[in-house]
Formats: structure tokens, sequence, C-alpha cells
């Protein structure tokens, strides 16, 4: 069920940059009075702002964001993995919208002809303790119903990844990878399409009502609502939707929201094999999640470019866009510290964390856990590779928020505000069944 808050959401190596498919909408100064404005050019924001404009053509809609090109962060720093919706609680919307958007992505790629791959993902028991785990998973899967899910044995798994090793395995071949910033800048076109305005550079500081009409203004009170930009620019509107990624708590806090769940940054820093050892790896490998730890673990992502990424590892990272090791903001180091949130969920998980640190400097630590899938792995086989940056939303208990959380702003704002608080991988496969959800919300609670 969707989650309502009370009245009171190793070095960097970017990815290759894509064709710039949604220009400026405006080069110099950003003004304008719109219908609807979306805050956050990620896939979550653009794939919603797409889906408002195909269900109201007749409304204007702006899509602010506050860097020089959309989906740079979260979005364009990913696996890249279509996930078929298998870990998930039954039931609840992560499940549903992942199984459901997986299927919408693969028809929108298709559409489109963005190239993707159906490659399969195995989840893979080496240990004979991890089997019950593997069986409840493949349970769970069913409930969800997650496409042609089977159990194999060690000779199945040696049949689909001749170099894997394990005793027992789920088969997803319904997993798939594409590259997702080519998805979101394509949802970023279908809104310039369809008429929506595109503002870059656009850092939105303040979101208040006017209390007053605009000098001169024929129109009265028709667009109540003012954003700021940290540059002194304003864009006016009658509702306002945010989708904010790793900055969702601070946008939700500006208009008046509560700051909890609050968004700690996590980076993820990933090795990727040699060109020479990528036969080792066909399809995704992914470990057995023990529920005794936070995150998944170390696994084997094949990526559209033939490349293979190997872990990430999971660290506090020093800036919530901090992806190289010494990337450093004193506010959001502070901000996540000083949180006892983070302070619980630090003393619960003391051991894994300082596993997961360790790791992170020693890639030796952390090829020693891959070599369990993978035995033929070596040392020499890997380099260093790209890091990404997780929005995790955390509550004061040290508790991660794992499901979608919406928060509407209080007094004048609070019928013209909507925050998407919080959208947990897999956001990018569910982007397209988010929008839709997004969109309803929207309806009910805006006069469109």
């Amino acid at each position: 069920m969707i989650r309502m808050l009370s009245s009171v959401s190793a070095g960097t190596v970017l990815l290759a940059r894509q064709p710039k498919f949604v220009e400026l909408a405006v080069r110099h100064q950003h003004t304008g009075s719109y219908d609807v404005a979306v805050v956050g050019g990620g896939i979550v924001g653009l794939a919603s702002a797409r889906e408002l404009t195909l269900r109201h053509p007749t409304l204007s809609f702006a899509l602010l964001e506050k860097e020089k090109e959309l989906s740079m962060h979260q979005s364009g720093h990913n696996s890249g993995v279509i996930h078929s919706g298998i870990y998930y609680t039954p039931g609840s919307l992560k499940a549903r919208l992942c199984v459901k958007g997986a299927t919408m992505a693969y028809e929108y790629c298709e559409k489109k002809n963005i190239p993707y791959k159906r490659c399969g993902k195995l989840i893979v028991a080496t240990e004979r303790e991890e089997i019950p785990r593997l069986k409840a998973l493949y349970e769970r899967g069913m409930k969800n119903n997650v496409r042609d899910l089977t159990i194999v044995d060690a000779k199945g798994i040696r049949e689909r990844e001749p170099f894997c090793r394990g005793i027992m395995a789920l088969d997803s071949p319904y997993t798939g990878i594409v590259d997702w910033r080519k998805v979101a800048l394509r949802y970023g076109q279908d809104f310039k399409e369809a008429g929506g305005t595109v503002a870059t550079e656009f850092e939105a500081s303040d979101i208040t009502v006017v209390r007053e009409s605009p000098a001169r203004s024929p129109e009265g009170l028709k667009y109540p609502i003012v954003i700021r930009s940290s540059k002194g620019d304003e864009v006016h509107c009658r509702y306002v939707l945010t989708c904010g990624g790793l900055y969702s708590d601070r946008l939700s806090q500006i208009s008046g929201c509560s700051p909890e769940p609050r968004i700690v940054p996590f980076r993820g820093d990933y090795l990727v094999l040699k060109p020479e050892k990528r036969y080792l790896v066909r399809g995704n490998i992914y470990p057995v999640p023990d529920p005794r730890f936070p995150f998944l673990g170390v696994h084997f992502t094949p990526r559209m470019d033939g490349g293979v990424w190997l872990g990430p590892n999971a660290v506090l990272a020093f800036k919530r866009e901090g992806y190289q090791l010494y990337d450093l903001n004193v506010r959001d180091l502070t901000d996540a510290l000083s949180f006892r949130g983070l302070q619980k969920l630090v003393m619960k998980n003391i051991t894994y964390g300082l596993g997961e640190m360790f790791r992170g400097v020693f890639i030796g630590a952390q090829v020693k856990i891959l070599q369990k899938f993978i035995p033929e792995l070596s040392l020499s086989d890997v380099v260093r590779g790209p890091s990404g940056v997780r929005a995790q939303a955390l509550d004061k208990d040290g508790n991660l928020v794992d499901d979608f959380v919406f928060d509407g702003g209080t007094g004048e704002i609070g019928s013209r505000v909507l925050h998407v608080r919080n959208a947990p991988s897999p956001a990018a496969t569910s982007s397209l069944a988010i929008a839709e959800m997004v969109a309803d919300e929207a309806e009910k609670r805006f006069t469109l």
C-alpha cells in the first residue's frame, strides 16, 4: 500500500555521454507560469512528467532540473538491470510495480528502438544453509507473479553459466539489462514533444504560496505557487510535484513537510572485469540475500557495452552526490552523522559496515567473495570501476524505508504539492508503472 505521511518524501567513472535529446527551454533566465511544475529530472521525475502530459494535453507543464543535463545522478549511475520482482514482499508496491514495470519497460524499449538484452539472472546458493532461503525466495517470486521463474541444480547452473559454481539457484530468464539513462532521456524527449518545457540549471531552493497577485497581472492568483531557484529565478505554477531522489527530503522540508524519512547517501563501488575475461560471465549472477544485513551483497552484472561490473559494496558517502572516496560536503555529512536513525543503523550493523569499508579499500577481499561463485576469477582479472550513490531513506529508529512514500505540504500549500519522498530500487525498472501511480495520486490531490 502507499505509505502516506501525516500532514505536518573506486573513483568516479561516468557513463558515456548520451545524445542530448532534450534541449533547454530557457537559456539564461528561467521564468514562466505553468499548471504543473515537476522538480527533478531523474528517471522517476521524467516518467511522471511524461505521463501527466500525455493524460492532460491541454495543460502546461514544466520540468525543473538543477544540473546542466537530465538524468545525471542515480538514473545515470546504476547497474542497468531490468529486474523481474523476485525479492520484494508480496503485495508491496515494490513487488507490484516492479513486475508491471518490467513488462512496460520491455514494451517501451521495443517501441522506441532502445537496445536491451534479456540475458537472465541466476540467484546462486553456494552453501547448504542458503537453500531454505533460496526456496523461500522462489515462493516469494511465485507470489509476485514473476515470469518463468524456476529452480535449477548444479548442472543447470553450469548449463547457463559454465564458470559459475553453486549447488542450487533460481533462474530468472525474464531479467534483462538496458542503459537506463538512454531510457530516461527518451522519456524527456516524449515530454518535450508533448509540449512540456524543460529548464535545466534550476536548483529549487524555496517553494511557497504567493500572497498577492503579481503587479499588472490579469490572471490574479491563478498560479499561486512560486518555486525559486538558488540563482534567484522564479517559476509560478498551480501545482508542484517533486521527485528529488537524493534531495527528496530537503525538497519536502522547504514546503513545510516532515523531515522524515531522512535520505542518507550510500556509495557503491564496482569492480570491472578486464575485457579478456568477460567470457566468464553470461548473465546476471546474484547471491542469496542474507536477512541479517541491510544490503544485497556483491554480484556480477553484464552491461550493454559488453563490459561486466562486479559489486557493489555499500558505504556511507560523505556527500549526497559523492561518487569518489574523498568527495565531501560538510552539510551532507553533518546531516547524516547527526541523524539518530543512521546512528542506530550503524550500531545494529557495525561488523557488516566495517567489512564493506574494508572491501572498498582492499579489492582483494571483494574478489575473494566473488570467487565463491566463479572460482576462476583472480585479482589480476579486475580493475576499479564506476561508483553510484543510493538515496537510502531511513526512519528515526534506523530502519530502511523500503517502499514508496508520498507526502503533501502543510497549510495553504498542502493541497497543491505532492512529494515523492522515497522511490527505492528498482525505481528504474518500475519507472513507467510508478509514473502511472504518481499521476493517479496527483489527480486525487489536484484539480487538473
